[in-house]
Protein backbone atom coordinates (compact mmCIF):
# COMPACT_ATOMS: atom_id res chain seq x y z
CA UNK A 1 0.00 0.00 0.00
CA UNK A 2 1.20 3.48 -0.87
CA UNK A 3 1.78 5.62 2.23
CA UNK A 4 1.32 8.85 0.29
CA UNK A 5 -2.01 10.40 1.22
CA UNK A 6 -4.44 11.42 -1.49
CA UNK A 7 -5.86 14.77 -0.38
CA UNK A 8 -9.53 15.39 -1.21
CA UNK A 9 -11.53 18.56 -0.60
CA UNK A 10 -14.95 17.31 0.47
CA UNK A 11 -16.48 20.71 -0.21
CA UNK A 12 -15.86 20.59 -3.95
CA UNK A 13 -18.59 20.16 -6.56
CA UNK A 14 -21.52 18.28 -5.00
CA UNK A 15 -20.09 19.13 -1.59
CA UNK A 16 -22.01 16.45 0.29
CA UNK A 17 -21.72 12.84 1.37
CA UNK A 18 -21.15 11.45 -2.11
CA UNK A 19 -17.51 12.58 -2.28
CA UNK A 20 -16.93 10.86 1.05
CA UNK A 21 -18.59 7.60 -0.04
CA UNK A 22 -16.88 7.35 -3.43
CA UNK A 23 -13.46 8.34 -2.13
CA UNK A 24 -13.61 5.80 0.69
CA UNK A 25 -14.63 3.01 -1.67
CA UNK A 26 -11.81 3.83 -4.11
CA UNK A 27 -9.36 4.10 -1.21
CA UNK A 28 -10.33 0.64 0.01
CA UNK A 29 -10.23 -0.95 -3.44
CA UNK A 30 -6.99 0.64 -4.62
CA UNK A 31 -5.31 0.56 -1.20
CA UNK A 32 -4.61 4.27 -1.36
CA UNK A 33 -4.74 6.11 1.98
CA UNK A 34 -6.76 9.32 1.90
CA UNK A 35 -7.33 12.49 3.84
CA UNK A 36 -10.72 14.11 3.27
CA UNK A 37 -11.24 17.62 4.61
CA UNK A 38 -14.14 20.09 4.42
CA UNK A 39 -16.49 17.09 4.67
CA UNK A 40 -20.02 18.03 3.62
CA UNK A 41 -19.04 21.70 3.49
CA UNK A 42 -21.89 22.34 1.07
CA UNK A 43 -24.56 21.24 3.55
CA UNK A 44 -26.44 23.26 6.17
CA UNK A 45 -24.92 21.02 8.88
CA UNK A 46 -21.36 20.30 7.73
CA UNK A 47 -19.33 17.32 8.89
CA UNK A 48 -20.19 13.70 9.50
CA UNK A 49 -23.73 12.89 10.57
CA UNK A 50 -24.49 9.56 12.29
CA UNK A 51 -25.32 7.83 9.00
CA UNK A 52 -22.05 8.98 7.40
CA UNK A 53 -20.07 7.83 10.43
CA UNK A 54 -21.73 4.42 10.23
CA UNK A 55 -20.74 4.10 6.57
CA UNK A 56 -17.16 5.16 7.27
CA UNK A 57 -16.90 2.62 10.07
CA UNK A 58 -18.21 -0.20 7.87
CA UNK A 59 -15.49 0.49 5.30
CA UNK A 60 -12.91 0.59 8.09
CA UNK A 61 -14.14 -2.75 9.41
CA UNK A 62 -14.39 -4.61 6.09
CA UNK A 63 -10.89 -3.45 5.10
CA UNK A 64 -9.29 -3.93 8.53
CA UNK A 65 -8.25 -0.34 8.08
CA UNK A 66 -7.15 2.51 10.33
CA UNK A 67 -9.40 5.54 10.66
CA UNK A 68 -8.38 8.82 12.26
CA UNK A 69 -10.67 11.67 13.30
CA UNK A 70 -14.02 10.03 12.57
CA UNK A 71 -16.81 11.13 14.91
CA UNK A 72 -20.14 12.89 14.54
CA UNK A 73 -19.43 16.45 13.43
CA UNK A 74 -15.95 15.72 12.07
CA UNK A 75 -15.05 17.73 8.98
CA UNK A 76 -11.79 15.86 8.38
CA UNK A 77 -10.81 12.19 8.43
CA UNK A 78 -7.75 10.18 7.44
CA UNK A 79 -8.11 6.58 6.32
CA UNK A 80 -5.50 3.87 5.83
CA UNK A 81 -7.13 0.81 4.22
CA UNK A 82 -6.05 -2.77 4.81
CA UNK A 83 -7.15 -6.01 3.17
CA UNK A 84 -10.82 -6.39 2.28
CA UNK A 85 -12.25 -9.31 4.24
CA UNK A 86 -15.70 -10.77 3.69
CA UNK A 87 -17.95 -11.82 6.54
CA UNK A 88 -20.86 -10.36 8.48
CA UNK A 89 -21.06 -6.66 9.29
CA UNK A 90 -23.69 -4.49 10.95
CA UNK A 91 -24.29 -0.74 10.65
CA UNK A 92 -26.94 1.07 12.66
CA UNK A 93 -26.70 4.87 12.86
CA UNK A 94 -29.70 4.98 15.20
CA UNK A 95 -31.47 7.44 12.89
CA UNK A 96 -33.63 7.40 9.76
CA UNK A 97 -30.50 7.84 7.65
CA UNK A 98 -30.69 6.00 4.35
CA UNK A 99 -29.83 2.31 4.33
CA UNK A 100 -29.11 2.66 0.61
CA UNK A 101 -26.34 5.20 1.21
CA UNK A 102 -24.72 2.73 3.60
CA UNK A 103 -24.99 0.20 0.79
CA UNK A 104 -23.45 2.59 -1.75
CA UNK A 105 -20.21 3.01 0.20
CA UNK A 106 -19.81 -0.64 1.22
CA UNK A 107 -21.05 -2.59 -1.82
CA UNK A 108 -18.05 -1.92 -4.12
CA UNK A 109 -15.72 -3.06 -1.33
CA UNK A 110 -17.59 -6.32 -0.79
CA UNK A 111 -17.45 -7.11 -4.51
CA UNK A 112 -13.68 -7.48 -4.16
CA UNK A 113 -13.66 -9.29 -0.81
CA UNK A 114 -11.97 -12.65 -0.34
CA UNK A 115 -15.26 -14.39 0.48
CA UNK A 116 -19.01 -13.66 0.56
CA UNK A 117 -20.15 -10.68 2.60
CA UNK A 118 -23.35 -10.10 4.52
CA UNK A 119 -24.35 -6.60 5.62
CA UNK A 120 -27.13 -5.88 8.09
CA UNK A 121 -28.04 -2.22 7.67
CA UNK A 122 -30.58 -0.35 9.79
CA UNK A 123 -32.19 3.03 9.25
CA UNK A 124 -34.50 4.35 6.54
CA UNK A 125 -35.43 2.11 3.62
CA UNK A 126 -37.31 4.86 1.82
CA UNK A 127 -35.55 8.11 2.69
CA UNK A 128 -35.54 11.54 1.10
CA UNK A 129 -32.44 12.64 -0.83
CA UNK A 130 -31.40 9.02 -1.42
CA UNK A 131 -32.46 6.11 -3.64
CA UNK A 132 -35.46 4.21 -2.33
CA UNK A 133 -34.67 0.57 -1.65
CA UNK A 134 -37.31 -0.33 -4.25
CA UNK A 135 -35.51 1.72 -6.92
CA UNK A 136 -32.27 -0.05 -6.14
CA UNK A 137 -33.80 -3.50 -6.55
CA UNK A 138 -35.96 -2.65 -9.58
CA UNK A 139 -33.48 -0.53 -11.54
CA UNK A 140 -29.90 -0.45 -10.22
CA UNK A 141 -29.51 -4.16 -9.44
CA UNK A 142 -30.23 -5.52 -12.94
CA UNK A 143 -28.17 -2.74 -14.54
CA UNK A 144 -25.06 -3.31 -12.41
CA UNK A 145 -25.08 -7.12 -12.51
CA UNK A 146 -23.62 -7.38 -16.07
CA UNK A 147 -20.38 -5.95 -14.65
CA UNK A 148 -20.08 -9.35 -12.99
CA UNK A 149 -21.40 -8.50 -9.55
CA UNK A 150 -24.08 -10.41 -7.66
CA UNK A 151 -26.04 -9.39 -4.61
CA UNK A 152 -29.35 -10.16 -2.95
CA UNK A 153 -31.42 -8.06 -0.58
CA UNK A 154 -33.92 -9.15 2.04
CA UNK A 155 -36.02 -6.35 3.50
CA UNK A 156 -36.66 -7.36 7.11
CA UNK A 157 -38.50 -4.20 8.06
CA UNK A 158 -39.20 -0.89 6.39
CA UNK A 159 -38.35 2.37 8.10
CA UNK A 160 -39.20 5.99 7.35
CA UNK A 161 -38.33 9.48 8.52
CA UNK A 162 -38.16 10.47 11.37
CA UNK A 163 -38.15 7.15 13.27
CA UNK A 164 -36.02 4.98 10.99
CA UNK A 165 -36.10 1.46 12.35
CA UNK A 166 -35.85 -0.26 8.98
CA UNK A 167 -33.58 -3.23 8.42
CA UNK A 168 -32.25 -4.92 5.29
CA UNK A 169 -29.83 -7.79 4.77
CA UNK A 170 -27.53 -7.60 1.74
CA UNK A 171 -25.54 -10.63 0.62
CA UNK A 172 -22.74 -10.00 -1.87
CA UNK A 173 -20.76 -12.59 -3.78
CA UNK A 174 -17.12 -11.68 -4.55
CA UNK A 175 -16.33 -11.35 -8.25
CA UNK A 176 -12.99 -13.25 -7.93
CA UNK A 177 -11.70 -11.46 -11.04
CA UNK A 178 -11.88 -8.15 -12.87
CA UNK A 179 -15.20 -6.49 -13.60
CA UNK A 180 -16.47 -6.70 -17.16
CA UNK A 181 -17.21 -3.51 -19.12
CA UNK A 182 -20.79 -2.74 -20.08
CA UNK A 183 -22.27 -1.01 -23.11
CA UNK A 184 -25.76 0.50 -22.95
CA UNK A 185 -26.18 2.71 -26.00
CA UNK A 186 -29.51 1.90 -27.67
CA UNK A 187 -32.53 3.18 -25.73
CA UNK A 188 -35.25 1.54 -27.83
CA UNK A 189 -39.00 1.91 -27.37
CA UNK A 190 -40.70 1.37 -24.03
CA UNK A 191 -42.50 -1.99 -23.97
CA UNK A 192 -43.77 -2.04 -20.39
CA UNK A 193 -43.83 -0.16 -17.10
CA UNK A 194 -43.98 -1.66 -13.62
CA UNK A 195 -44.17 0.02 -10.25
CA UNK A 196 -44.83 -0.18 -6.55
CA UNK A 197 -46.98 2.32 -4.66
CA UNK A 198 -46.93 1.89 -0.89
CA UNK A 199 -48.25 3.28 2.38
CA UNK A 200 -47.31 2.38 5.94
CA UNK A 201 -48.43 3.20 9.47
CA UNK A 202 -51.60 5.25 9.85
CA UNK A 203 -51.87 6.10 6.15
CA UNK A 204 -54.78 4.36 4.38
CA UNK A 205 -54.41 2.24 1.26
CA UNK A 206 -56.38 4.86 -0.70
CA UNK A 207 -53.23 7.01 -0.63
CA UNK A 208 -51.33 4.25 -2.44
CA UNK A 209 -54.17 4.02 -4.97
CA UNK A 210 -54.10 7.80 -5.42
CA UNK A 211 -50.38 7.83 -6.20
CA UNK A 212 -50.63 4.82 -8.51
CA UNK A 213 -53.71 6.06 -10.38
CA UNK A 214 -52.19 9.50 -10.96
CA UNK A 215 -48.92 7.98 -12.16
CA UNK A 216 -50.75 5.64 -14.54
CA UNK A 217 -52.84 8.47 -16.00
CA UNK A 218 -49.75 10.57 -16.57
CA UNK A 219 -47.80 7.68 -18.11
CA UNK A 220 -50.64 6.65 -20.44
CA UNK A 221 -50.79 10.15 -21.90
CA UNK A 222 -47.26 9.51 -23.23
CA UNK A 223 -47.01 5.72 -23.56
CA UNK A 224 -50.11 4.46 -25.31
CA UNK A 225 -50.91 0.80 -25.88
CA UNK A 226 -48.30 -0.59 -23.50
CA UNK A 227 -48.86 -2.52 -20.29
CA UNK A 228 -48.56 -0.43 -17.12
CA UNK A 229 -48.74 -2.37 -13.87
CA UNK A 230 -48.35 -0.56 -10.54
CA UNK A 231 -48.70 -2.65 -7.39
CA UNK A 232 -50.56 -0.95 -4.51
CA UNK A 233 -49.37 -2.00 -1.06
CA UNK A 234 -50.25 -1.36 2.57
CA UNK A 235 -47.15 -2.46 4.46
CA UNK A 236 -47.99 -4.93 7.28
CA UNK A 237 -47.71 -3.23 10.67
CA UNK A 238 -45.12 -5.73 11.96
CA UNK A 239 -42.91 -5.11 8.91
CA UNK A 240 -42.75 -1.30 9.04
CA UNK A 241 -41.80 1.35 11.58
CA UNK A 242 -43.56 4.70 11.46
CA UNK A 243 -45.63 6.33 8.73
CA UNK A 244 -44.56 6.61 5.12
CA UNK A 245 -45.68 6.58 1.52
CA UNK A 246 -44.09 6.60 -1.89
CA UNK A 247 -43.96 5.19 -5.37
CA UNK A 248 -41.23 3.71 -7.56
CA UNK A 249 -41.57 3.09 -11.30
CA UNK A 250 -39.43 1.35 -13.90
CA UNK A 251 -39.82 1.34 -17.67
CA UNK A 252 -38.34 -1.49 -19.72
CA UNK A 253 -37.45 -0.93 -23.37
CA UNK A 254 -37.20 -3.33 -26.29
CA UNK A 255 -33.40 -3.18 -26.03
CA UNK A 256 -33.42 -4.08 -22.33
CA UNK A 257 -32.87 -0.63 -20.87
CA UNK A 258 -34.34 0.06 -17.44
CA UNK A 259 -35.32 3.63 -16.61
CA UNK A 260 -36.75 4.63 -13.25
CA UNK A 261 -38.75 7.34 -11.59
CA UNK A 262 -39.68 7.66 -7.92
CA UNK A 263 -41.12 10.01 -5.31
CA UNK A 264 -41.89 9.99 -1.60
CA UNK A 265 -45.04 11.28 0.01
CA UNK A 266 -44.82 14.27 2.32
CA UNK A 267 -47.19 15.86 4.79
CA UNK A 268 -49.38 18.35 2.96
CA UNK A 269 -48.60 16.99 -0.52
CA UNK A 270 -51.48 15.29 -2.33
CA UNK A 271 -51.05 11.64 -3.28
CA UNK A 272 -51.80 12.51 -6.89
CA UNK A 273 -48.96 15.03 -6.95
CA UNK A 274 -46.52 12.39 -5.68
CA UNK A 275 -47.57 9.93 -8.39
CA UNK A 276 -47.32 12.57 -11.10
CA UNK A 277 -43.83 13.56 -9.92
CA UNK A 278 -42.54 9.99 -10.24
CA UNK A 279 -44.17 9.60 -13.65
CA UNK A 280 -42.66 12.88 -14.88
CA UNK A 281 -39.18 11.75 -13.82
CA UNK A 282 -39.59 8.58 -15.85
CA UNK A 283 -41.10 10.29 -18.88
CA UNK A 284 -38.43 13.00 -18.93
CA UNK A 285 -35.67 10.38 -18.80
CA UNK A 286 -37.17 8.32 -21.61
CA UNK A 287 -37.85 11.35 -23.80
CA UNK A 288 -34.26 12.56 -23.37
CA UNK A 289 -33.08 9.54 -25.36
CA UNK A 290 -31.02 8.27 -22.44
CA UNK A 291 -30.58 4.59 -21.64
CA UNK A 292 -30.59 5.17 -17.87
CA UNK A 293 -32.20 7.77 -15.64
CA UNK A 294 -30.39 10.64 -13.93
CA UNK A 295 -30.51 8.99 -10.50
CA UNK A 296 -28.76 5.82 -11.68
CA UNK A 297 -25.96 7.33 -13.78
CA UNK A 298 -23.71 8.46 -10.91
CA UNK A 299 -24.00 5.08 -9.16
CA UNK A 300 -22.42 3.32 -12.16
CA UNK A 301 -19.30 5.49 -12.38
CA UNK A 302 -17.23 3.58 -9.81
CA UNK A 303 -17.95 0.25 -11.54
CA UNK A 304 -17.18 1.71 -14.97
CA UNK A 305 -13.88 3.03 -13.61
CA UNK A 306 -12.92 -0.33 -12.10
CA UNK A 307 -14.01 -2.54 -15.02
CA UNK A 308 -11.46 -3.91 -17.45
CA UNK A 309 -11.74 -2.14 -20.80
CA UNK A 310 -14.09 0.67 -21.78
CA UNK A 311 -17.68 0.97 -20.64
CA UNK A 312 -20.17 3.17 -22.46
CA UNK A 313 -23.59 4.29 -21.25
CA UNK A 314 -25.86 6.74 -23.07
CA UNK A 315 -27.16 9.44 -20.73
CA UNK A 316 -29.02 12.71 -21.24
CA UNK A 317 -26.53 15.03 -19.55
CA UNK A 318 -24.34 14.37 -16.52
CA UNK A 319 -25.80 15.48 -13.20
CA UNK A 320 -23.69 17.24 -10.59
CA UNK A 321 -23.55 13.94 -8.70
CA UNK A 322 -22.24 12.21 -11.83
CA UNK A 323 -19.65 14.92 -12.47
CA UNK A 324 -18.56 14.57 -8.85
CA UNK A 325 -18.29 10.78 -9.14
CA UNK A 326 -16.16 11.15 -12.29
CA UNK A 327 -13.97 13.75 -10.58
CA UNK A 328 -13.31 11.44 -7.62
CA UNK A 329 -12.68 8.47 -9.94
CA UNK A 330 -10.10 10.44 -11.94
CA UNK A 331 -8.45 11.72 -8.77
CA UNK A 332 -8.20 8.29 -7.15
CA UNK A 333 -7.17 6.33 -10.26
CA UNK A 334 -4.57 8.84 -11.46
Amino acid sequence: MSEKLVEIDGGMMEGGGQILRNALAFSALLKKPIRIFNIRAGRSTPGLRPQHLSGVNVVRDITNGRLIGAEVGSTEITFYPGDITGGKYIADPGTAGSIMLLFQVSFPCAVFADKPTEFCFRGGTNADMAPQIDETLMVFKPIVEPFGVKFSCEIKKRGYYPKGGGEAIFKIEPCHSTLQPIEILEPGNVVGIDGRSFVAGVLPIKVAHGMADAACRSLRSTFRNININVERVKEPAHLAVGNGSGIALVAKTETGCLIGGAALGKRGVAAEEVGEKAAKQLVDAVMSGACIDTFTQDQLVIFMALAKGKSQVRISSPTLHTKTAIFVAELMTD
